[in-house]
């Protein structure tokens, strides 16, 4: 969630401040501000501040002509501590000495307002941020680093921080804890952001920040330091994507580029790992004994991660054996789990900063359980703890509305799935062969079902006024109806709820009636007989039921007002072929309500707060 970019360097700052935030926008906010420092010690930090979006604030600048200099930090807020108001965007400035950007949460911001009062400081807004910045100015005697480190001291909770002093012209620094915060150089200048496409026009030479890390740019470079103030080294990488990846490229929205993106996704996160008919996972690090010794698996995640979740438990016992839980990480450490010798814990999230999902990890791993993360993001906190690490291959991911990550999410879970039964000797050669004989195939069935896109829109644009929209499935399909509804619902604002087939007799069909909308995926073919009775009874109490079913199940049109068909695969793969007509269906209800399907309401990216 939020945004920041900091710059300093050759050429004028706010122009770059703003053009990084831009592409920052899927992370989702409310309001926008830039501070940028001219050079002069004597004069003081110089902030504009909007509500609303990035354009208001391109016009309050003048383009970044209102505001000369050569470093400054830039934020996107998604509103936490405070309503979205001019007052509570940041950054926030102390005294006109100090200017501080933040994402995160500072827990215990009440008490230090008070303490922070009592000693003479004016508050002019209602968040937590602004706590930082007078503590800033407070503990600032002429050595950022000894402030910064004396501030944080203080400070409960999480917090990217990117940093300006007035009397420290053509430096930017910053430090985080549990929220992510890279650097980064180019022949222009140095940066700091909360994520890569910020700066990819300019560099893809990019360090990321550990916790409790401190980062000062300088027109001299980049210095890095811990909390004792020692200077340490850092690694740089090379981000393997360019600027092309992370922009439109034609497509009216990154959502629907992103769902076309999926058989390349699919591709690079399968073949990779595929060689001789064999799936090959030497980068986990695994032993066979150390997979034949897991005893139990618990997964954690957050949304459609989740939803990726789901469906690993039924491929993972049904192909590996090995007894799955699964919990929503928010709610995983707060039940206080029975964690027996021999689980192993599996953490799925796209960009590896989740905070729930990362915090999940830590209580995990604190229990003394083997971790294996499932992550598209290199060098997230997520990846960069969890003992073992499957990276997916899906490249960025703008739209706030997750497709191609969720989709090789999926594929990563399969293939680990057949790994883990091969070794523990639970799945034959035959079956084995057809299985990875299968996921190559799917890159091109998944082109197959795009190919039939204008039958999605139609359909779309034919039910886009439904009010309220039901799914349903049984077994794998209950696991993929669940993503089929979250993504209509956050993207069209149509309320939609998925069910398991088997509930409807236990109080959901009392919601269905004359004009309701219901979509059935039946892919299953041992629960086929008893998910065609769901969809019977649904048509008798006067839903209009969709069907999403394989190719060649033509029966099913005598049940359905309009069948949906997806290429034929093995049972535990179709999950990731029956969520594109989903996706397809969820973004053409959403364009034709006139809604901004990259940015939906209320909605960000990477939920980096619990």
């Amino acid at each position: 969630m939020c945004g920041i970019v900091g710059y300093t360097g050759h050429v004028q700052a706010a122009p770059v401040l703003m053009d990084g935030l831009e592409r920052l926008e899927y992370r989702g906010y409310d309001s926008a501000g830039i501070c940028v420092s001219d050079g002069d010690a004597a004069h003081p930090l110089k902030a504009l501040r909007v509500k609303g979006r990035l354009s208001a604030l391109r016009e309050a600048s003048e383009n970044g002509k209102a505001v000369p200099g050569l470093s400054g930090i830039g934020h996107t807020r998604w509103a936490t501590h405070g309503e979205p108001t001019v007052e509570n965007a940041h950054p926030h400035l102390s005294g006109g000495k100090v200017a501080v950007v933040h994402n995160g949460i500072i827990e215990n911001y009440a008490e230090l307002r008070v303490k922070l009062q009592g000693r003479g400081y004016v508050f002019e807004s209602e968040t937590d941020t602004e706590t930082i910045a007078h503590l800033l100015h407070y503990y600032d005697h002429g050595d950022p680093v000894d402030a910064i480190v004396r501030t944080v001291m203080h400070l409960k909770g999480s917090f990217a921080l990117g940093i300006l002093f007035e009397e420290r012209p053509g430096e930017v620094y910053g430090i985080r804890r549990d929220s992510p915060l890279i650097a980064a150089t180019s022949p222009e200048g140095s940066f700091i952001a909360s994520d890569v496409p910020a700066i990819l026009p300019w560099t893809r030479n990019v360090a990321y920040l550990e916790n409790m890390e401190i980062v000062r740019l300088s027109p001299e470079g980049i210095t890095f330091f811990n909390l004792d103030g020692e200077p340490i080294e850092k690694e740089f990488t090379t981000v393997s994507w360019d600027v092309e990846a992370a922009e439109k490229g034609g497509y009216a929205h990154f959502m629907l580029k992103e769902i076309h993106e999926q058989p390349k996704a699919m591709e690079d996160t399968i073949r990779p790992h595929i060689r001789d008919g064999r799936i090959v996972m030497d980068e986990l690090g695994m032993s066979d004994d150390e997979i034949r010794g897991i005893r139990h698996i618990q997964m954690a995640a957050c949304g459609s991660a989740w939803h990726v979740c789901m469906t690993a438990k039924y491929i993972m016992e049904r192909m590996a054996r090995i007894p799955v839980d699964v919990d929503l990480a928010s709610e995983f450490r707060y039940r206080d789990p029975v964690l027996e010798e021999g689980t192993m814990l599996m953490v799925v999230s796209q960009s590896g900063e989740t905070a729930d999902s990362l915090a999940a990890l830590r209580y995990g791993k604190q229990q003394g359980m083997l971790s294996l993360a499932i992550v598209n993001v290199v060098g997230s906190s997520i990846a960069r703890e969890a003992d073992r690490v499957f990276y997916t291959a899906a490249g960025p991911e703008i739209a706030v509305a997750t497709t191609k990550a969720y989709s090789t999410q999926l594929a990563a879970c399969v293939m680990l799935a057949l790994h883990f039964g091969r070794i523990r000797g639970v799945v034959d050669d035959d079956t084995y062969a057809a299985h990875v004989e299968a996921l190559l195939k799917m890159p091109e069935q998944i082109r197959e079902i795009l190919r039939g896109e204008a039958r999605m829109q139609w359909l779309a644009g034919k039910y886009a006024n439904t009010r309220d929209a039901f799914f349903i499935g049984r077994g794998l399909d209950y696991a993929s109806v669940l993503e089929g509804a979250l993504k209509l619902k956050e993207i069209s604002y149509i309320h939609a709820e998925a069910y398991a087939a088997g509930e409807l007799k236990h109080g959901t069909i009392s919601l269905i009636e004359k004009g309701s909308m219901v979509l059935a995926v039946a892919t299953q073919k041992d629960l086929m007989e008893k998910e065609v009775s769901n969809m019977v009874e649904v048509r008798a109490r006067g839903g209009t039921l969709l069907a999403l079913t394989m190719e060649g199940n033509y029966d099913m049109e005598d049940q359905a007002d309009f069948t949906i068909y997806v290429p034929r695969t093995e049972d535990v793969l179709y999950p990731n072929l029956v969520v594109v007509p989903l996706q397809l269906l969820a973004y053409y209800v959403s364009l034709s309500r006139g809604i901004d399907v990259d940015k939906p309401r209320n909605l960000a990216k990477s939920v980096t707060v619990e």
